[in-house]
């Protein structure tokens, strides 16, 4: 058995390393000391440095609905968000910011990931929080916002706070998923190993946040030496050709798909586990839930793509050599990234914002670029003297969140040195998954009607 996990081991890296790629034709020689620039279909529309100091941006959220032209970005450290409006991509304009009380006996990450949601025919906006242990709201996970008056600042009000004593650290990530029996959920990650899933209406209507807590999604791969092995990052989507709602979760010493149709009591599908699995950060499947990308947080790992059938189909309850990887630049790290099949857009720390195509999901092919940072390779920015993280040689150093607007196309970006961006990449207008003979399903959710239930109509090309 050791032999054969050995060979299995060699055969996956073997296939990995042959099939890395980052092409960009047209492109000229970069000067990969200070990467500056971009490619001929990428397009900076707008930037906002945001913030002084080196700090200027966590993740980044963008609503979906045509009249609702609105970003909200995390201020990290500052303990903040601020919400932009786009209507003039060009130019995004400040209407409205909030900051912890007393931030200055706070200590921690602070304001991470911001999800957005709509209930009943109003908007809400939940920022999560991580503070330390000693420092003030080391309880709390999240602040809900009520911001349906938008643009007007006054009409923002603050609906609730979600505290989890019980695992003082905050949520990391978060999730709001408009589920199949048409609730609106709220998954977050804590400092053990399991996400928690929480039911969004009776929060913002007023209930205790510990009775809206109506289940928890257990971690069978966690990672102990950081944390407490929980989840770090996950995906929520509905399978038309299962009928079931399911969550795909990065545990940090690998990846594991559940069945929570019922999420009161999830049931475990499948893992992705693995040699060089460790510390595995995010997890995003494609519309039909066939194949996947993955990100490890560690130096000089590219992006891995799966197939996932074997597993979806019940054929295999682990999955362990990817089919195919992806890297701008194999010396850095990409951070997050956001599937619109076939292109997946990628925050990539140094790299800045890449996009690359996966029709053929065994040869990655990059579509365009733009670097944000402008930063030294691995110089880093003083690290942060709350928790050590980032070093002066590191190169979890500039872009960190990205998202896309599915009615027409645009991306944003955040760059923990720049600040805020605003994109458009030639030839992509708008994203519906039956485009391309897939179910119109991505982390965009429907909060009127819920998720597509029914497979798309192929159609010939």
């Amino acid at each position: 058995m050791r032999r054969q996990f050995v060979l299995a081991s060699l055969t996956a890296l073997t296939a990995l390393a042959t099939s890395v790629r980052a092409q960009d034709p047209g492109v000229s020689v970069v000067d990969f000391d200070k990467k500056k620039g971009g490619s001929q279909k990428i397009h900076e529309l707008g930037h906002v440095v945001a913030h002084e100091g080196a700090w200027k941006a966590a993740d980044v959220e963008l609503e979906q609905d045509r009249n609702r032209p609105y970003a909200y970005l995390c201020g990290f450290v500052n303990f903040d968000f601020t919400i932009y409006d786009l209507s003039n991509p060009s130019a995004p304009k400040q209407v409205f910011r909030w900051q912890i009380d007393n931030p200055e006996l706070h200590r921690g990450i602070g304001a991470m990931d911001g999800k957005y949601f709509k209930i009943n025919g109003r908007y809400y906006y939940a920022q999560s929080l991580q503070f330390m242990q000693g420092t003030p709201d080391a309880d709390l996970g999240a602040v809900i916002f009520d911001v349906t008056g938008l643009p007007d600042p006054s009409k923002v009000k603050e609906v609730a706070r979600i505290r989890y004593p019980q695992s003082p650290g905050g949520f990391h990530n978060t999730f709001a998923y408009k589920h199949s029996d048409g609730r609106a959920l709220y998954f977050a990650t804590i400092n053990q190993s399991k996400a928690l899933v929480y039911d969004l209406e009776k929060i913002v209507k007023g209930a205790d946040p510990a009775t809206a807590l109506i289940g928890e999604v257990p971690n069978p791969t966690p990672f102990r030496q950081i944390g407490g092995g929980g989840y770090h990052d996950f995906y929520v989507g509905y399978d038309p050709a299962t009928g079931q709602d399911k969550f795909y979760g990065a545990g940090l010493g690998g990846y594991s798909v559940w069945d929570v149709t019922k999420p009161e009591t999830p049931k475990q599908l499948f893992t992705i586990t693995s040699l060089g699995m460790d510390v595995a950060h995010t997890f995003t499947p494609s519309p039909d839930g066939r194949y996947a990308v993955t990100e490890t947080e560690y130096q000089y790992t590219p992006l891995r793509i799966w197939d996932l059938e074997a597993g979806q189909s019940g054929k295999t309850q682990n999955v362990d050599i990817p089919i195919s990887a992806w890297t701008a630049d194999w010396r850095d790290l990409s951070h997050n990234h956001e599937v619109r099949w076939p292109y997946v857009f990628v925050s990539a720390y140094e790299d800045g914002l890449q996009v690359f195509n996966l029709k053929d999901p065994k040869h990655p092919v990059t579509e365009g670029h733009f670097y944000t940072c402008g930063c030294e390779h691995e110089h880093g920015f003083g690290g942060n003297p709350d928790n050590g993280w980032q070093s002066t040689t590191s190169v979890e150093q500039g872009a960190f969140g990205v998202d896309v607007r599915n009615y027409d196309g645009l991306v944003v970006l955040s760059d923990m040195r720049s600040g805020f961006w605003v994109f458009k990449m030639d030839g992509f207008n708008g994203w519906n998954g039956h485009d391309y003979n897939m179910p119109n399903i991505s982390s965009v959710q429907d909060w009127d009607h819920g998720p597509e239930k029914s497979k798309p109509k192929v159609t010939s090309e």
